[in-house]
């Protein structure tokens, strides 16, 4: 089930475009099948590496990190410097990811990353928090926004139940789930027209807030670093709502190895990307706050449909609906890019093989993808919006503070490494340094919530002596395990894609 690590390593390309003449094995073989034909096409250019970015960092962030944003900072002014300086530092760590993309020309993010610099147990740990903490949790907190907009304009009067929510939340996820595994093609029309919709729902938002800055709607920004004093425990609990909201800048150095003249498209496309962001979302927050007060905020459950009842009280019912399409449950999450990395660690011998195995007609991942499932539906049943947001976020900003740790780490270590692109050394020293500093602060602020993230990280350890350094297994146990696969290939019918076989 986990096999002998490859070589090298070979990008499986954009899923599956193309023609499979996969051979499924046979029950009789006692092996997995190793004939296949999954071509997979390729491609990023930098108007579609932009739209990569933009589109995946535009999410439920920009509804959900406003309150714990403010929450945890106090006053409206300290909560749009957070805003601001959450931007900066992830076009910090983008150019430094954009570096590493440039000189590390392999697909897999994070993992491919780590593992360059400090070897395979590190990368197996990512890997492990990435499938049992971080995407699941990640879908969780981002359907359960979608359950909540969803349910919010029928409990105008009253509290939403809590099962009402984490219900039409599942059933989400479900639908989500399906549509991945039956079609890649039609993933990817929906994917757009999300993206026209945040857009939309955005500008919704921003426009309307634009006008009554210039009718001179300024009551809730006079003294605005008055309120309650920003405590320094509560910043790692605003930095993890404000990075959410800008996670999504590392997506495309998943797809490394599909962007044309990444020397030069890579980083155009981060910077251009996150500047856009940046700009836009201050401008969301600044729009809030021209029609609510801070303290409606932090008492509203739904800061949109707030926001639009005020604005535009006779369309509130058609800007829900463009919240709902915006903030529909794993488009941001359950895409084909964070599911890359499981491919890559397959490969690489760090998770069973039938993770990187693709189905023979309908060229979807979907064992990675059916694996998720019930992992999001535990953490989704089990915690609630913000308790998940900051439980993923420790694992998360841990890894990448170590991955742009390990960039400085390889200057020295390989100073000989071409870098078609280099950022000046303070930005790697600045971002790490926070990265990690922000995830030792929350270990005190919310002490339960990160505390279980990293336990379970921890359990990364024995599970790589256990799972991967081990080799003595006794017999019995590595048939059982190549049964196992063989038992999932027939069942899913999923074969090893054509560029898994070279590797």
């Amino acid at each position: 089930m986990f096999r002998k690590a490859a070589v090298t390593t070979v990008s499986n390309g954009n899923y599956l475009q193309g023609q499979t003449n996969g051979r499924l094995p046979s029950m009789d073989s006692g092996q997995p099948a190793q004939e296949g034909k999954v071509v997979l096409k390729k491609k990023v250019t930098l108007l579609r590496g932009i739209s990569i970015i933009i589109g995946t960092i535009i999410g439920a962030g920009i509804f959900i990190s406003p309150k714990g944003i403010l929450k945890n900072t106090g006053s409206v002014g300290m909560s749009l410097t957070v805003w601001t300086v959450c931007g900066i530092l992830s076009l910090f760590g983008a150019l430094c990811y954009a570096e590493l993309g440039t000189c590390i020309k392999k697909s897999g993010g994070h993992y491919t990353y780590i593992l360059e610099a400090f070897g395979p147990l590190p990368a197996f740990v990512r890997v492990w928090v990435e499938l049992l903490i971080i995407r699941p949790a990640a879908t969780a907190v981002i359907s359960l926004a979608f359950g909540r907009y969803i349910l919010e304009p029928f409990f105008m009067q009253c509290e939403i139940p809590e099962l009402a929510i984490k219900l039409i939340t599942a059933v989400g996820i479900t639908l989500v789930m399906v549509l991945n595994s039956t079609s890649v093609s039609w993933s990817a029309r929906i994917q757009i027209f999300l993206t026209f919709c945040k857009l939309v729902a955005i500008l919704i938002i921003i426009v309307p807030g634009v006008i009554q800055l210039i009718k001179g709607e300024t009551q809730h920004f006079k003294n605005a670093f008055a309120g309650n004093d920003a405590s320094v425990m509560g910043l790692p609990l605003a930095f993890y709502s404000g990075m959410y909201a800008y996670s999504g800048w590392f997506y495309l150095n998943f797809v490394t190895e599909e962007v044309e003249n990444p020397e030069k498209n890579i980083p155009l496309a981060i910077c251009i990307s996150m500047i856009i962001v940046t700009v836009g979302y201050v401008l969301t927050n600044v729009a809030y706050f021209t029609t609510i007060s801070a303290g409606e905020l932090l008492l509203s459950k739904a800061v949109a449909v707030v926001s639009y009842r005020r604005k535009i009280q006779s369309y509130v019912p058609a800007a829900v609906v463009f919240v709902d399409i915006f903030l529909f449950p794993g488009e941001k999450n359950q895409g084909t890019r964070p599911i890359r990395m499981f491919f890559v660690a397959s490969r690489e011998g760090h998770l069973p093989e039938i993770l990187s195995m693709i189905h023979v007609r309908k060229h979807t991942p979907l064992p990675a993808v059916i694996v998720l499932h019930p992992l999001t539906m535990i953490m989704l049943f089990n915690g609630d919006l913000y308790s998940l947001l900051n439980f993923l976020s420790f694992a998360r900003w841990l890894f990448i503070g170590l991955v742009v740790a390990g960039l400085i780490y390889l200057r020295y270590k390989r100073p000989d490494m071409p870098r078609p692109f280099k950022v000046p050394l303070f930005i790697p020293a600045l971002f790490s340094f926070t990265c990690l500093f922000m995830v030792a602060l929350s270990l005190y602020s919310d002490p339960v919530n990160t505390g279980i993230g990293f336990a379970i990280t921890l359990t990364g350890v024995p599970a790589y002596y256990l799972f991967i350094v081990w080799d003595k297994k006794p017999k019995w146990f590595r048939k059982l395990l190549d049964r196992v696969t063989v038992t999932l290939q027939i069942l899913l019918e999923v074969v090893p894609s054509e560029e898994d076989q070279k590797s």
